[in-house]
This record gives structure tokens, C-alpha cells and sequence, in this order.
């Protein structure tokens, strides 16, 4: 036995574990034990109450003590699209807003990025202006704000900050409430880039200075760059800008659609409709994002691959 065990010994002692690890795997871990805590935490205190959510959404409550619930089938969602005379309304209201505002605030925040990135006078002062109104704007911060009305009052023709009374008297009211309503939403775009702007300046500086120089010597224009060079390249981070924007826009803290379930929860104890109407919001979110990651995915693979095969063609001449 002993010689047995000595002879393990020796074959173990020959053997070399190769622990090396390449440097894809290695930012897979790094991002793994970045993202760990955020794990942990879904896992602990948020799938249980999905789950009891998603449970409440197809029943209806016999008790609150002991929390029992009787399954009723899909009663509730019925209940959402063909009694309940206020749900569907507000709901392409919420989403024809979030269509509108989206690309308005993503094409901004790409104009503002690009401005930022160039060589001008106090470059920090300015991304830190345009980062400020996030932090600030946020909760109940921003409620307080919009129920004052500030949004219209930065920018409004009615108190003749920008035109004067008796140039206003000729455009009449309707005119000026409605340039008025599109300067306040214009406000509050500028009030929602922060994020989205920071973003696109990483994604910018990212960009070898080698591609523009390169292009500048083969006659292209800043127009022609911008297309070819700067769009393709920050492709991935505009996919985040867009589903950061949409998340962000649905969660809004203008939201009416939010408080319109919060009011049937903890207003009218309703919380099967509430659940349910929730569920229906949320299905919504994920299908729409899903499907433009996947429309998103097919340009930035294209520009991927349309990269790749210029990078083999320069090969092929050098040789």
C-alpha cells in the first residue's frame, strides 16, 4: 500500500497544471466579479418578488394573511385591454413620447459629444455644465421642477424673454402656447444627455487619431469622416445610449403611466390589476428593446465585417 501511495506521489509530482489564462478570459472574470455584487443581489432580493408579482398578476387575493391567492387565469389582463378605458390610452401615449423624445435626445447627445470633443476653449467647463442638470434633475428634484413649470419658463415666448409683446400680439395665443410647449420639451431633452453624452465621449476618444489622419490625406471631408469613421466606430455605444434612453424614459419620474399602477396598488389595493398592468408594461420594454439590440446588432456586425474586409484588402496590397 505505501508503495502504491509512493508512486502516486511520483506521477503527481510530474505533472504540470497549466492554470494560463488568455487575455479574452481574462476580462470575461474581470467582468464577472464586476458585475458579481449586482448578481448577488438580483438573486437575493429581486427574482422572489418577480416571481410573487408574476403570480399576483394571474390570481386574485382571498387573504392577506398568509398572503393566499386564488389563480383566476388571465382575467386581469383582460380586464387591462378590453374594460379598463384608460390603459390602452395612456399607453400609446407613454410610448408614442419615448418614440419622439429617443432619437431627439440620442442625435443631440451625439451632436454635443462631437462639439465636446474638439479642441475648444475650457472643454471641462462645458462637459461638466451639461453633466450638472443630471445630477440635479433626478426624483423629486425634477418633480418639483416640472410642477412649477421650469421647463417652459427657461425658454418661453409668452413672458417675452426672446420676443417682445407686440411682436407676440401678432402670432396669438395658440401660436405662442405651442412654440412654448416644444421649447419646454426641448428643455427637458437637454435635461436628459448627461449620461448619454459622457458615453459618446468615451466612445469618441476611443478612436485612433491614425483613422482621421489617414482619411484627411485621401481628400475626405469632416462630413465624409463623420460617416465613415465616427458613426461605425461608437455603434456599440450608441446601442447603450439607445436602451439606457428607453429604460430611462419609461422609468421617468413624469411617468403617468407609473403612477396610474401605483395608484390602483396602493390607493385602491388592487394589486392583481396593478401586477398585471405592470407585467404588460414591462413585456412591452423587453420586446421593444430586444428588437432594436437586434436591429442595432445587424449594423454594427456589417460595419464589423465591412472593417475587417478593408483591413485584409491594405494587407493584400502591402504584400
Amino acid at each position: 500500500m505505501r508503495n502504491l501511495v509512493n508512486s502516486i506521489a511520483k506521477k503527481a509530482k510530474g505533472i504540470k497544471f497549466n492554470f494560463h489564462l488568455t487575455m479574452e478570459k481574462r476580462h470575461k472574470i474581470e467582468g464577472l466579479i464586476f458585475v458579481s455584487p449586482f448578481i448577488i443581489g438580483v438573486i437575493l432580493f429581486f427574482l422572489f418578488p418577480l416571481y410573487m408579482s408574476l403570480k399576483l398578476s394571474f390570481g386574485k387575493i382571498i387573504s392577506m394573511v398568509g398572503f393566499k391567492i386564488r389563480w383566476i387565469g388571465i382575467q386581469n389582463y383582460v380586464r387591462a385591454f378590453v374594460i379598463d378605458i384608460n390603459f390602452l390610452p395612456m399607453f400609446w401615449e407613454i410610448t408614442r413620447n419615448t418614440l419622439i423624445q429617443t432619437p431627439l435626445i440620442i442625435i443631440l447627445a451625439l451632436i454635443i459629444a462631437v462639439v465636446l470633443n474638439k479642441n475648444i476653449a475650457m472643454k471641462g467647463f462645458f462637459r461638466t455644465v451639461f453633466f450638472i442638470p443630471f445630477l440635479l434633475g433626478t426624483g423629486e428634484v425634477m418633480r418639483q421642477l416640472l410642477s412649477q413649470g421650469v421647463d417652459r419658463q427657461v425658454l418661453s415666448l409668452a413672458n417675452s424673454n426672446i420676443l417682445p409683446y407686440t411682436l407676440l400680439n401678432y402670432f396669438g395665443n395658440d401660436v405662442v402656447t405651442t412654440i412654448d410647449n416644444v421649447f419646454g420639451m426641448l428643455v427637458q431633452i437637454l435635461w436628459k444627455t448627461g449620461v448619454q453624452i459622457l458615453l459618446f465621449l468615451a466612445g469618441l476618444q476611443s478612436i485612433p487619431e491614425s483613422l482621421y489622419e489617414s482619411a484627411k490625406i485621401d481628400g475626405s471631408t469632416e462630413w465624409e469622416m463623420f460617416w465613415k469613421i465616427t458613426l461605425p466606430m461608437i455603434s456599440p455605444v450608441m446601442l447603450l445610449c439607445i436602451i439606457y434612453t428607453l429604460v430611462d424614459s419609461f422609468t421617468d419620474i413624469k411617468n403617468s403611466m407609473l403612477s396610474y399602477i401605483q395608484e390602483f396598488a396602493f390607493r385602491r389595493t388592487q394589486f392583481e390589476y396593478a401586477a398585471a398592468m405592470g407585467w404588460i408594461y414591462f413585456a412591452f420594454i423587453i420586446v421593444l428593446v430586444v428588437v432594436i439590440m437586434a436591429i442595432m446588432k445587424g449594423y454594427i456586425y456589417t460595419t464589423e465585417a465591412e472593417r475587417g474586409g478593408k483591413r485584409r484588402a491594405r494587407k493584400n496590397v502591402n504584400v
